[in-house]
Parts: structure tokens; C-alpha cells; sequence
């Protein structure tokens, strides 16, 4: 029963009439106090009425009023009303916050600890990083790829993966007691050839020049080198036997000079050490000693640019710091690490692995001590033992070298001299990246003595010890399990690797292996590599051929089925795992293998609904592709802006397959009608016409077609190149199937109408 308030209209009437709330407040008050408000459990309409005219609870003293209101506006709390109007809110249901995951974050495997470690950077989600870059004076080879290709990897994976802001510097040396050695010698060689010597001059330096180098020889104990120190030294043996049986026998003049520089090509090697011994001393330009690096620089930066390798951020040569590194070491000396002898400087290993801030041999500590390590870090022109015999310590290394007549010079406040080689990195990263970094990579032979040197002279300046947070080495090459080595003939230059394997390739097969530990580049590894491509390019055509397939614009959404949802919820975990084991030190070995599944597990969906004659889903399928085509974009191993898979060529390339295709398949459904009626009518000429088209016509044009009775008629396209090799079956590396274009006449059937396009890696024989 409700609470009966007013019985009359005029008490009714008076209350909602009147305009001061305060007043009928009052009014209220002294008519509830002779009336039961509370008989009942529900307000009637008038109730109702009332309440909302008040916009507050009455005051205390109006007893009865605020016990009415109270009243009222509890039920409504409890009991919510229909009503819009009536005057409060509804209380919000409570919201349970998902339990969530832990998801995992990027470990990585820090050699300063030997171990994975949480990745954090000190600034925010700025990564600043150090590389050692290459020393300049021969052609790059696979071991510098080894580390660029798999620190490119890394960064671009922190970068587009993790949505790093990477901020990346690489040092040039082309300061080095090797690059002085060779510009000396190939400076006093290229002397030498444009005296133009006579037959018997070149004849008797030859010789003379053999003595010292069979002494060294000798001498030798290297398996390795003196293995092609023996062969050196055969060759020269050959060549010098038939020049000496000219002079003696008194033959033609054309002859002699002939076999002369057959010998003086052989014999350059054992000539410039003979030149270099005799006259380097005089070679003073620096001019001579920055020609031989600039050269080396350009071709370093051209390789990596055909491995598709990022630049660095920044750049930095030795020969543009040679005053900052000067600056570096005054402050190593005023901090108490380093002491000056007979016109070098050198760093005070003792003094400071005994300093309770410092540790000596961070990376590597039981290499402390290593005579031949630490004697190969100062340079074959730094160890004599005069030089030997400045140190106070022989774990003591140079950090600025007295220059010897025959070396490039530097002012300094110790007189003329060059940079040590550990030095170099500390000053340029140094000035580029202040007192500490957050990654510094190398490869694994840097870790004793150069980067725990690096480390020792850099913490002394900065006077801390985190100068680097986490120090990444990339593991080993070896060449079919062997190491990489002119002696044992298996020394493979970048342009060779290249000249082989497609850059792409080559990077597939350093993404299936850690980029942390050794890596044989062999045939197995490579031809895994090729497979690999190739399996994962048929995937991409087959999604193509799948999108082109004609339908509406609603026909793009079908149902999804148990197979669908049993492939997407497959796709989902692959994700998942990709992301883990990218998580894990950066595992591209693991999510190679995940990619790998997930399109086999595609691929068996897409034979399934075919064999049902069913349309596979395009969203799923264009979805699964656009995920490992952006994942391979990420690894660097697809360029250019093409959604779905590997491009066919270069961006005119591109356009002329675009262009080109509609006529192909014009004219492979006119020739397939033309070929149906010559069957029907048993016209041979004209079948011998279609016949002269697919055999000699397309093939000069790049296109070759190929019938399958009662099947589609398929469309490859190639080079001429490639035509002309693969119609003398020549097994020259360069003659693959480069780009296949397969057309299907459209009396195929529901897959008919799709022209498919993208490489396929096969001998065209």
C-alpha cells in the first residue's frame, strides 16, 4: 500500500505551485507531521511529484520532510523505476579488471655477464649503440658479413619490432699498422712497375727478394700460413724457371719481357716485402697512406648496400679524430691510468685493476696475460723489442704510438706519432655517445684484448664502470666447417658470396641460425636457404592467386568455419611464439621455424578447401600473409612497398609485369581457342603455327609457355639471359628462373582467371 501524502487537490496543487523551495519545504514538513508517510513500501505518483522538486534533502530541523525524503529516495536506490524522470541514477554494475598475462620482454645475451639479461635503456626508449666497424685495406669477406648482416638484423628489430629509437654509430679504421704495411708496399710497388725495369732488373730483385721470404718461411710455424707461404713460393719457383732459361738461351726480346711479367705479377707479393724492407722508411706523405683505405671504404659501403644493410646513423673515421683521440688520452694520463715512454703513451693495466672503482678483462678475464693475443692488438708494426721494452707491464697497450720514419704522423703533446688501435673506438664512441652506451657489438674475435681494452681506457676517462651496458658478439664463419683462410684457398669475398646467392638469400640463412653463435656458410647451409625462399615464395603466389580470384566487395567476408577458426587460433599461437622467441635474444632461428609452420598448416588448409572445390577465406589467408611479409620487411629480407610476399624485380620491373600480364592472358586464351578449333577441324598447320609461338617466338621475347593437355597453359617469364643459357643448359650460377608469371586461360575454372607472379629459385635446365 503506498504512503498517502495529500488527500486533496488543494494540498496537492499548493506544494507543486509553489516556487521557493524553502517554503514548501515547510509546507511539507507541517502536513507529514499529522499524516503517516511511511505506510507502505513503494511512493505513490504524488509522492513522486513532490520529491522531484526538491533538489536537496530538506534541512535537519524539518524532521519530517528529510525522514519522507530519505525514505523515498532509498527506494529508488533499491528499486529502479521505470520512470526516467524520477529523480536519481542507477548504480553502475562493478567492473572487474582481466586477470592479463605476464608477457615475455626482450632478453639479450650480454657478454658482460654471459648471460641473458632484461633489456633496459638508460633513456627512456632511446637506444644509443656503438659497432667496430671494418678496417679498410682489403675486399670485405663473409666473416665482416657475419657481424653486419646479424647486427642489421638486430637493429632492425629493435627498431621495427620492439619500436626502439635506435640511434646508431660505426667507426672506419683507417688509421692501422696494416694499412700502413700495404700502402707502403703497394705505393713502392706501383714505383717499381712504372720504372719499368728490364727483364734481368726484375730477374735479380726477384731473387733477391726470395731470400728473406724463404727464410721466413722457415720460420713459420703456423700451419695455415706457411702452407700458403709454400704455395707463394712454388709460384714463383714456376714463373722464375722459364725467365732465366730465356736469358740464358739468348731468346727474343718480346719473349723475355713477356715471361718477365709473368714472373713480376707472380713474384709481387715477395717483391713488396723486399721493396718495403729497403725503402719504406722514406714513405712519408700521408697522402700515400689515406689513398689505399678511401678506396677499401667505398667498397665496404657498396658491399653492404648489396647486402641491403642500413647505414649507420653516423659515421666516424680515426683520421677526422685524430685530435679528440689526442684530448682522450691527456685525460687518461691526468686521471692516473697511463705514462708516457720515448714518445708513446701507454695504458696502466696494473694501476688499474688495482683501483677499487675498476676491473681489468671484463668481457674476458681469463685472457689477461695472453702474449700473442695482446701483441696481435698492438699491430705487427708495435712490437719490436725495443717497443717491448718501454712498457712497464707487457699486459700494458699503446694508447699513442711514436711514429717511426715510413708511418703517418699526428701532432701531439708527445711529438709526432698515430693512435693505437683500442684507443680509436673509445674517443669516437666516446665523443658521439658520452660516458655511457647502451649496446657496443663486435664480432667474437674483439672481445680480448680490444674490447676489454676499450672498456679499461674508457671507464679511466669517464672515471665510472659502465661505460657499455650490454655488449653483443656475434659469433664465428666458418667456411664447410673449416676456418675462412687465403692458405686453405677458402677465402670467400662478399662479391663472391654474392655472386652465388642472392642477397636475400644470404640473410635467410643467417636468420636460421643464432646470430650469436658460429655460422658455417656451406652449400647445405645456403641450398637450406634457397629451399627455404622458395617455400615460403609459393605460399605468397598461392594468397595472390587466392585475392585475385573475382568476386564483390561482400564476397571478400565469408563464413568462417571450424577450419578457419581452427587455422586462425593456429596463427594467434604462432604470433605468440614468434614474439617469445624474439623476446628470447632475439631467436630468429625459432621464429624462421614458427613461420615455417604456420605456412604448412596454411598450405594444408588451402589444399583442403581446393579438394573440396571451396573457396579458401581471403581475409584469413591475406591476413596470414600480410603478418610474414611485414615480419620478413622487419628482418630486412623483403625491400620495397609490395604488400603481400617478395617483389618480382626493381620498381620497373614491377610496372612492366603489371603492364604486361592482362596481354598474357589475352593472348593465352586466343591461342588456346585457336588451338581447340585447329583440334576439332584436324587443321595441323595451324597447331604447328600455335606450336612455332610457344617454342620460338615467346621464348626471344622472355616468355616461355608451356602446354598440359587438359589442364591450365602456364606462362613463365624470364630474361633473355636466362633463355639463351638455359637452351645450351649452361651451369653458370647466374642462369636461375628469376621471375615466373603463370597465366591460366580462363576455361580452367574457378581458379581460372588469377595471374600469379614472383620468383622461383630453380635451374631453368
Amino acid at each position: 500500500m503506498c504512503a498517502v501524502l495529500f488527500s486533496t487537490a488543494f494540498d496537492y496543487g499548493f506544494l507543486l505551485h509553489t516556487s521557493e523551495e524553502a517554503t514548501a519545504t515547510v509546507a511539507l514538513n507541517e502536513y507529514l507531521s499529522s499524516r503517516s508517510y511511511l505506510a507502505g513500501f513503494s511512493p505513490s505518483r504524488v509522492d513522486q511529484e513532490v520529491f522531484e522538486l526538491l533538489h536537496r534533502p530538506p534541512a535537519p530541523q524539518h524532521v519530517h520532510a528529510l525522514r519522507w525524503y530519505r525514505h523515498i529516495a532509498a527506494l529508488q536506490r533499491e528499486t529502479p523505476s521505470p520512470d526516467s524522470s524520477i529523480k536519481g541514477k542507477r548504480v553502475q554494475h562493478p567492473w572487474a579488471a582481466p586477470a592479463g598475462s605476464n608477457l615475455p620482454k626482450l632478453r639479450l645475451y650480454n657478454s658482460l655477464t654471459r648471460t641473458k639479461e632484461l633489456f633496459v635503456p638508460q633513456n627512456g626508449n632511446k637506444v644509443s649503440w656503438y659497432c667496430c666497424g671494418p678496417t679498410v685495406y682489403d675486399a670485405s669477406h663473409m666473416g665482416h658479413a657475419r657481424s653486419y648482416i646479424s647486427f642489421d638484423i638486430l637493429r632492425r628489430i629493435l627498431m621495427n619490432y620492439f619500436q626502439y629509437d635506435v640511434f646508431y654509430c660505426m667507426n672506419i679504421t683507417d688509421i692501422d699498422d696494416k694499412i700502413i704495411r700495404r700502402a707502403r708496399q703497394n705505393y713502392l710497388l706501383e714505383q717499381y712497375r712504372e720504372k719499368k725495369p728490364a727483364a734481368a732488373q726484375v730477374l735479380q730483385d726477384v731473387l733477391s727478394a726470395r731470400g728473406p721470404f724463404q727464410a721466413k718461411l722457415a720460420e713459420t710455424t703456423d700451419p695455415d700460413k706457411k702452407q700458403m707461404l709454400e704455395r707463394l713460393d712454388s709460384a714463383v719457383a714456376a714463373a722464375l724457371g722459364p725467365l732465366q732459361g730465356a736469358v740464358e738461351s739468348k731468346a727474343g726480346e718480346a719473349d723475355i719481357q713477356r715471361l718477365a711479367q709473368v714472373l713480376l705479377e707472380k713474384a709481387k707479393d715477395l717483391l713488396s716485402d723486399w721493396l718495403d724492407a729497403q725503402f719504406g722508411s722514406q714513405v712519408t706523405e700521408n697522402s700515400i697512406f689515406s689513398l689505399l683505405p678511401k678506396f677499401w671504404e667505398g667498397e665496404y659501403h657498396n658491399d653492404m648496400d648489396a647486402l641491403n644493410v642500413l647505414p649507420p646513423d653516423i659515421l666516424t673515421r680515426v683520421s677526422e679524430y685524430c685530435p679528440e683521440i689526442v684530448d682522450f688520452v691527456k685525460k687518461i694520463l691526468d686521471n692516473g691510468f697511463g705514462y708516457e715512454s720515448n714518445g708513446s703513451v701507454y695504458f696502466d693495466t696494473a694501476k688499474f685493476a688495482t683501483s677499487q672503482k675498476h676491473a681489468y678483462g671484463k668481457l674476458v678475464p681469463e685472457a689477461v696475460g695472453d702474449m700473442k693475443a695482446l701483441q696481435e692488438g698492438e699491430g705487427d708494426l708495435s712490437v719490436s723489442a725495443d717497443q717491448l721494452s718501454e712498457k712497464r707491464s707487457q699486459n700494458d697497450f699503446a694508447l699513442w704510438k711514436a711514429s717511426k720514419p715510413g708511418e703517418p704522423s699526428w701532432d701531439s703533446p708527445w711529438g709526432k706519432g698515430r693512435p693505437g688501435w683500442h684507443i680509436e673506438c673509445s674517443a669516437m664512441a666516446g665523443s658521439i655517445l658520452g660516458e655511457s652506451m647502451d649496446i657496443h657489438g663486435g664480432g667474437f674475435d674483439l672481445r680480448f684484448p680490444h674490447h676489454d681494452n676499450e672498456l679499461a681506457q674508457s671507464e679511466a676517462y669517464f672515471e665510472n664502470d659502465h661505460w657499455v651496458r650490454y655488449f653483443l658478439h656475434t659469433g664465428h664463419l666458418t667456411i664447410a666447417g673449416c676456418k675462412m683462410s687465403k692458405s686453405l684457398k677458402n677465402f670467400i669475398t662478399i662479391k663472391d658470396a654474392l655472386a652465388k646467392n642472392t642477397a636475400r638469400q644470404l640473410r635467410l640463412a643467417f636468420l636460421m641460425h643464432s646470430w650469436k653463435d658460429t655460422l658455417d656458410y656451406s652449400s647445405n647451409t645456403m641450398e637450406s636457404a634457397v629451399h627455404y625462399e622458395k617455400f615460403l615464395n609459393e605460399f605468397f603466389l598461392n594468397v595472390k592467386d587466392i585475392l585475385r580470384a573475382p568476386c564483390d566487395i561482400t564476397g571478400q567476408f565469408e563464413k568462417w568455419e571450424a577450419a578457419e577458426m581452427e587455422l586462425n587460433e593456429s596463427f594467434y599461437e604462432r604470433k605468440a611464439a614468434i614474439h617469445a622467441a624474439l623476446c628470447d635474444n632475439v631467436d630468429t632461428r625459432s621464429t624462421m621455424e614458427e613461420m615455417r609452420v604456420l605456412v604448412t598448416q596454411s598450405n594444408t588448409y588451402i589444399a583442403s578447401r581446393k579438394s573440396s572445390k571451396l573457396q579458401p577465406n581471403r581475409m584469413l589467408m591475406k591476413s596470414i600473409a600480410l603478418y610474414l611479409t611485414d615480419m620478413l620487411k622487419t628482418f630486412g629480407a623483403i625491400e620495397g612497398s609490395e604488400p603481400i610476399g617478395f617483389p618480382v624485380g626493381g620498381d620497373g620491373c614491377l610496372q612492366m609485369e603489371t603492364t604486361v600480364m592482362p596481354y598474357l592472358k589475352v593472348l593465352s586464351d586466343f591461342r588456346e581457342s585457336v588451338r581447340k578449333i585447329a583440334r576439332e577441324q584436324n587443321v595441323t598447320e595451324v597447331l604447328q603455327l600455335c606450336d612455332v609461338v610457344r617454342n620460338d617466338t615467346l621464348p626471344e621475347l622472355g616468355v616461355r609457355l608451356e602446354d598440359h593437355e587438359g589442364k591450365c597453359t602456364d606462362y613463365n617469364m624470364y630474361t633473355h639471359t636466362l633463355y639463351r643459357s638455359a637452351k645450351t643448359c649452361s651451369s653458370h650460377s647466374d642462369d636461375w628462373l628469376c621471375c615466373l608469371v603463370i597465366v591460366r586461360p580462363s576455361h580452367c575454372g574457378e581458379a581460372a582467371s588469377c595471374l600469379d607472379a614472383g620468383i622461383l629459385m630453380r635451374p631453368l635446365c
